[in-house]
């Protein structure tokens, strides 16, 4: 009798999917590269001071962590910034809110023909990304360095709100991931931190012109809003904002990496500490 019990356990456990203990994990997307290994930080701060269990979930694309989290597919995605978020919302009628900021990756124009944007010459061809919001703020970059002036500098600026193009500039749009292998082909490209990195480049020593510490493009913490007060993401947003996360960023960015949560000027959300620390059994 004991035999039969264990078999038609063993066997609803295969119809269910044995789904149970997933609940007991909290699964996060975040794009491959560098800040995979922030999250892999964050993980281990989560369960050593919360017992909370995070499991990485990496993608290749930016489109991809939002329309994960939206299906349910993960519970918090940590790769994007607010404008990004919020196109994405309107875009596709997700109910996605940000919890918390993480780190500010200054976006930046790379050249492998010219060292400042000074030189380049007239009706030449620039890439940046493709996406809405990033483009917006490939835009906003090209014009802080005075190539260009924009009709609108708002979260969904365009090509078509360049108002003034001195050099005659030519954008050329492209998926952000390829923006780095397209240099030779270019006189310049505006990369994000993250695929800089991934691609070899030193942002500090290889970039003609940065964004500036004024920016409003930090990175935040993303997750549906029916469960944004819910205490795991609580727990995981205080692992993530931490001196361990903070220490680890340092390492591997340098410099390119600043903490934009707690008194930092840019911070705009504050979350608590949990009120339930959780005990490892």
């Amino acid at each position: 009798m004991k035999k039969i019990l264990c078999t038609l356990i063993a066997s609803l456990c295969l119809i269910a999917g044995c789904q149970s203990n997933d609940k007991d994990v909290l699964r996060v997307g975040v794009i491959s590269g560098p800040e995979s290994d922030l999250l892999n930080v964050a993980k281990k701060v989560a369960f050593d001071k919360y017992g909370l269990k995070v499991k990485s979930v990496v993608f290749n694309d930016y489109t991809l962590p939002n329309t994960a989290l939206a299906d349910g597919s993960i519970d918090a995605n940590v790769f994007q910034h607010l404008p990004y978020l919020k196109a994405t919302n309107k875009a596709r009628g997700y109910d996605l809110v940000s919890v918390g900021k993480t780190f500010i990756f200054p976006m930046r124009i790379y050249s492998k023909k010219y060292k400042s944007i000074q030189e380049f010459p007239e009706g030449t061809t620039v890439a940046i990304p493709n996406d809405p919001t990033n483009e917006a703020r490939a835009l906003q970059l090209f014009q802080d360095a005075g190539l260009i002036k924009l009709n609108d500098d708002g979260d969904f600026t365009t090509v078509k709100n360049i108002s003034s193009n001195p050099k005659k500039l030519k954008f050329k749009t492209l998926d952000a991931a390829q923006l780095p292998r397209v240099l030779d082909d270019v006189t310049a490209a505006a990369i994000n931190t993250t695929y800089a990195i991934t691609a070899g480049l030193k942002p500090s020593e290889d970039a003609i012109f940065s964004e500036g510490l004024e920016s409003k493009y930090a990175n935040i913490i993303a997750v549906r809003k029916k469960e944004a007060t819910d205490e795991r993401i609580k727990e995981f947003v205080a692992a993530y904002q931490s001196d361990e996360v903070k220490s680890a960023a340092k390492n591997l960015f340098g410099d390119e990496a600043i903490a934009a949560w707690g008194s930092h000027p840019l911070s705009l959300i504050h979350i608590s500490e949990p009120t339930r620390p959780r005990l490892i059994s």
